[in-house]
């Protein structure tokens, strides 16, 4: 078995990446995408990821994203041992956050994970700016 598993590349390296033509995947769940992603990222929760691996294009690389990076891991180390050339990006959509990057739709932030989010969302709690 080959130590394959686990590949990590920082923001700078995932945007060259991105700019060469990999795929950007964001494996958050639905009200975390909905709150703010970055800008070209394709919605494929984790949890849906297994039944929907079909529409990644295997031919190009793949750099994952979640919140701050567990839940890419285990969908990085998935794809790879699915035989797609996938990474996980460093840091998440915090770290991206964190480093001025912008987020999509316009006023887009990080969502909390988790349902004690989800449950203020829906009562439409104003998010700080």
């Amino acid at each position: 078995m080959s130590e394959e598993t686990g590949k990590e590349v920082s923001r700078d390296e995932a945007q060259k990446l991105i700019d060469e033509g990999a795929q950007l995947v964001d494996v958050r769940a639905d009200h975390e995408w909905e709150a703010g992603r970055i800008a070209g990222a394709t919605h494929l929760p984790l949890a849906e990821l297994a039944g929907r691996a079909g529409e990644i294009d295997k031919e190009r690389p793949v750099v994952v994203y979640c919140r701050g990076g567990n839940r890419s891991a285990m969908a990085a180390d998935a794809l790879a041992e699915a035989g797609y050339d996938a990474v996980k990006m460093t840091g998440g959509i915090v770290g991206w956050s964190e480093a001025g990057l912008p987020l999509e739709p316009e006023g887009g932030r990080v969502a909390e994970s988790g349902e004690a989010a989800s449950i203020l969302q829906a009562q439409g709690k104003p998010s700080h700016s």
